[in-house]
């Protein structure tokens, strides 16, 4: 009997149109749909939008509309964003269903039979952006919302109250039983807090507004928009109309439910939402499997500012760039769960790096050696040698750390590791040398080695299929392999080494991610980023560095220079450092007592073990930088050029280390 996989984005409030951040989170709920699909699991993926609250209601009246044609028209946007970004959800619900607003009644009803709920009058501050109420000490000085930075209003009337000071210890004993259920541990513990603080009945209806959903049995009152917009991941699911019997198939305990959300709305969806189940009924192990926070993001190292004008339109990018290749940047260059920054030079060079100079590069390669070498047919494999066993052990190993890292919701682990093949392949096609081999006559050997690179490339494929699923059928379209279609109880991922057999025809048709030159990085700069800022002299120690400025810097004096100490370094020891895909730490030799940290961003450019040895250019009286989490940097490495193609500034053999430049 195969698995069953539920994923849901938050519903998103329609008040503006999708942005990168509403694409980060569905593009990473539809990444793990198709993971799971893939790995043989029914799996479904649920998204939709938000579409009652004050904030919608005022909205719609600046526009001279009434609230459904407004939510009508804001709606409509999401729905017809995710296609073009290769976004295959299951279902699309809307607050305003009937559908939806019948189990959401049904919901309130059973925490009111269950004595839940009692009618009082409430008073405290309100943030309409928040569509909550906030306690004095939550609020900053002049009672401004610490999340919007708007005043809060003071409000009182009557209202229904959630008894949710009666689920307080309930509710800590659950998260201690089930430590998953919030993820990753440090928004967990996070919450944990917040409960331990103690938690107050919670105001759950409204009657100074009339767009929501009406209180049954007291129409004078509309439901507190959280308890409407949480109860959407069960309403699609039934339990009447078409998707009648899906509640129990892809609800706990027959399913794995995981919730994907901002770290801003966490508290609602690990306090309140489980304590509305329980209270209406559902048993401890019928609640959300989990619930996963990720973090905000940020463009070019700014926050998202109408006045920075630095939005970022997702359909633009993948206009440029196509749909695929921002989804990989986002889930490869942002570690899940954290803050992020979407960088749009980083962006193109990740995209030369990995997907043009690595994959694309070793795609074209296979291809053309096979074209030349096996008239452009699948080779027979033979018998293998340590060289190919080397290759076939990094594929299983990737392929398992690969599919940990996609259940524990890490993609950017994942795809570290599915590049590992890549970057082996790469490196066998010159060790096995197939074109020496067949200068040597030895047929035979020459196609094991191009059998075996076909193998990878299969498993590549496949792998990378749930992030980038349109280049992934490309690619196997190249390979004469069908597309990818995952089936229910067929697990496909990839656990062995399965060669196909010789002489099936291979199509290929052209670079699968053409790299660009100078001229054209810089055209699709001024595209994307119409006010591209002059960038800062290159620095190894930054693990964003912009685009570089032709520019001139401006002009110092000569006692501004002295005061730089450059100092002949040797590099002692290189590792990558975890979850940071361009940083390498570093231990430098400046002829000191001890070697010194530096932490510098060139695992774009080097391998650790070819830095190990280098002389190097360091400036030693740079102020420490901290980048977190022990990674305190002492200096900083001279070097020029892309963070994909940096040449590092040397000096000569016979320099000591710390050797001062003059």
């Amino acid at each position: 009997m195969p698995s069953r996989y539920y994923v849901t984005t938050p519903i998103y409030y329609v008040n503006a149109p999708p942005h990168l951040g509403t694409a980060y989170t569905t593009i990473l709920a539809d990444v793990l749909r198709r993971f799971r699909a893939l790995c043989g699991d029914e799996s479904r993926m649920l998204t939709g939008t938000d579409e009652h609250g004050a904030k919608l209601e005022a909205k719609a009246a600046e526009h001279g509309m009434t609230p459904i044609d407004f939510v009508n028209k804001m709606s409509a946007p999401f729905r017809a964003a995710w296609p073009q970004l290769n976004i295959e959800p299951d279902d699309f619900i809307r607050t305003t269903e009937p559908r939806h607003i019948k189990v959401v009644q049904d919901l309130w009803q059973k925490v009111e039979k269950n004595g839940g709920l009692y009618l009082g009058h409430y008073e405290d501050w309100y943030c309409i952006g928040c569509e909550s109420f906030k306690t004095e000490k939550e609020l900053l000085p002049g009672n401004l919302c610490p999340v919007h930075q708007t005043a809060a209003t003071k409000l009182k009337e009557e209202t229904y109250f959630f008894r949710l000071s009666d689920w307080e210890k309930p509710l800590l004993k659950f998260y201690e039983k089930n430590p998953n259920f919030i993820a990753p541990e440090s928004r967990r513990n996070e919450v944990i807090s917040f409960v331990e603080g103690g938690l107050k009945d919670l105001s759950v209806s409204r009657t100074s507004l009339t767009w929501g959903i009406p209180v049954p049995g007291n129409p004078r009152h509309v439901m507190y928009v959280w308890f409407d917009a949480l109860t959407n991941y069960i309403s699609a699911l039934g339990p009447d109309g078409a998707n009648a019997n899906d509640l129990r198939r892809f609800w706990p305990p027959s399913s794995r439910a995981v919730h994907l959300v901002g770290k801003d709305i966490l508290r609602f969806h690990a306090i309140y939402w489980p304590a509305f189940l329980l209270a209406a009924g559902y048993r401890e192990d019928e609640l959300p499997s989990q619930i996963f926070a990720h973090g905000f993001l940020t463009v070019d190292g700014e926050k998202m500012s109408k006045s920075l004008r630095n939005g970022v339109d997702p359909l633009r990018i993948a206009t440029e760039l196509g749909a695929d290749v921002l989804r990989y940047y986002l889930l490869r260059a942002i570690s899940c769960g954290q803050d992020g920054d979407f960088d749009h030079a980083a962006l193109i060079e990740r995209y030369n790096a990995d997907l043009g100079k690595n994959l694309g590069n070793l795609l074209s390669r296979v291809l053309g050696l096979c074209t030349k070498m096996t008239a452009g047919k699948t080779p027979e494999v033979g018998t293998l040698t340590e060289l190919e066993q080397s290759l076939i052990d990094t594929m299983s190993a990737s392929a398992r750390k690969a599919a940990a890292a996609f259940d524990e919701i890490a993609p950017h682990r994942a795809l570290e590791a599915i590049w590992d093949v890549s970057f082996a392949a790469n490196q066998y096609v010159d060790r096995a040398a197939p074109w020496a081999e067949a200068k040597a006559g030895r047929v035979d050997r020459v196609e094991t080695i191009l059998a075996t690179l076909l193998e990878a490339l299969r498993h590549l494929s496949v792998m990378m299929w749930p992030v980038m699923p349109k280049k992934s059928d490309e690619m196997r379209l190249q390979l004469g392999l069908s597309a990818v279609s995952p089936r229910i109880g067929d697990d496909q991922w990839p656990s062995a080494f399965e060669p196909r057999a010789g002489g099936e025809p291979l199509a290929p048709s052209g670079p699968l991610f053409p790299t660009l030159d100078k001229d054209a990085v810089h055209a699709l700069l001024e595209k994307l980023v119409p006010q591209v800022p002059e960038a800062p002299a290159a620095n190894t120690s930054d693990p964003v560095q912009p685009a570089q400025s032709a520019e001139k810097a401006a002009e110092i004096t000569y006692d501004d220079f002295t005061k730089i100490d450059l100092r002949v370094g040797i590099v002692k020891t290189a590792e990558k450092v975890p979850k940071k895909d361009k940083l390498l730490r570093l231990t430098v030799d400046l002829g000191e007592a001890e070697p010194r940290q530096i932490i510098a961003g060139l695992a774009l450019s080097f391998a650790p073990d070819a830095l190990v040895g280098q002389r190097v250019l360091v400036v030693s009286n740079l102020a420490p930088r901290d980048f977190g989490k022990g990674l305190v940097s002492h200096g900083m490495l001279l070097a020029t050029g892309p963070s994909d193609a940096l040449s590092l500034a040397s000096a000569p053999d016979n320099a000591p280390a710390g050797a001062r430049l003059k």
